[in-house]
């Protein structure tokens, strides 16, 4: 694996991210990684955001992932969560100049809150082909914006998951146009410690079969 610290711009602000590329040449399918709540200590280093990135380098695909605004060595404060949405179209057009990246297969893929800043994005961006929502907070943001978004999606969470319940994400899951994959891993809360392997390798094989 080759990793690499770099700053990008989003506006007037430098955002740092680190890009994760498999071996060989390329160019290579990427996923861009967005972390939890700023507010609530979540940033690029968290442990399902890391776990995500060196899964996917294992299954021969690139990852980025980078601090929003206010976060580590990112300029700024936070957003409220749209500027933010600023910060994952930065990430996205960033990723595309990378001699190493396949512009043509970019997904992305949001933790926590990082699933709802990321969302908006993803589904109308034309650039992002797929999508992954990790323990998406329902209760918390608004994800009816899934129900018109016709792109290949998964959406998982932890049969244990502090601020949503099974029965409701699958509802909400059901609900959704196809294609997508619902997935509930058992004993799994919402911060994963312990199951970061399982989600990861789940989350990776996703992407690898859709991108």
């Amino acid at each position: 694996m080759k990793s690499k610290t770099v700053t990008f711009p989003c506006g007037d602000l430098r955002l740092e991210g680190i890009m994760a590329l498999p071996e060989g040449a390329g160019p290579f399918s990427t996923v861009i990684l967005c972390h939890p709540h700023p507010l609530y200590g979540g940033s690029m280093d968290n442990n399902v955001i890391c776990a995500l990135s060196d899964a996917l380098v294992q299954a021969s695909l690139a990852s980025f992932r980078f601090n929003f605004r206010g976060v580590g060595a990112s300029q700024g404060k936070f957003g409220q969560g749209l500027d933010e949405q600023k910060d994952v179209e930065a990430a996205i057009s960033f990723v595309t100049t990378i001699d190493e990246i396949d512009s043509d297969r970019l997904g992305l893929a949001g933790y926590s809150a990082g699933a709802a800043f990321a969302l908006p994005i993803g589904c109308k961006d034309v650039r992002i082909k797929a999508l992954v929502a990790v323990s998406p907070p329902l209760s918390m943001f608004d994800f009816r914006l899934l129900a018109s978004c016709s792109k290949p999606k998964l959406l998982i969470s932890g049969s244990k998951d502090n601020f949503l319940s099974t029965n409701d994400f699958l509802v909400f899951c059901h609900s959704l146009p196809e294609p997508r994959c619902c997935d509930i891993v058992e004993g799994a809360d919402h911060f994963w410690w312990g199951y970061e392997s399982r989600l990861a390798t789940r989350v990776s094989s996703f992407f690898a079969t859709v991108l």
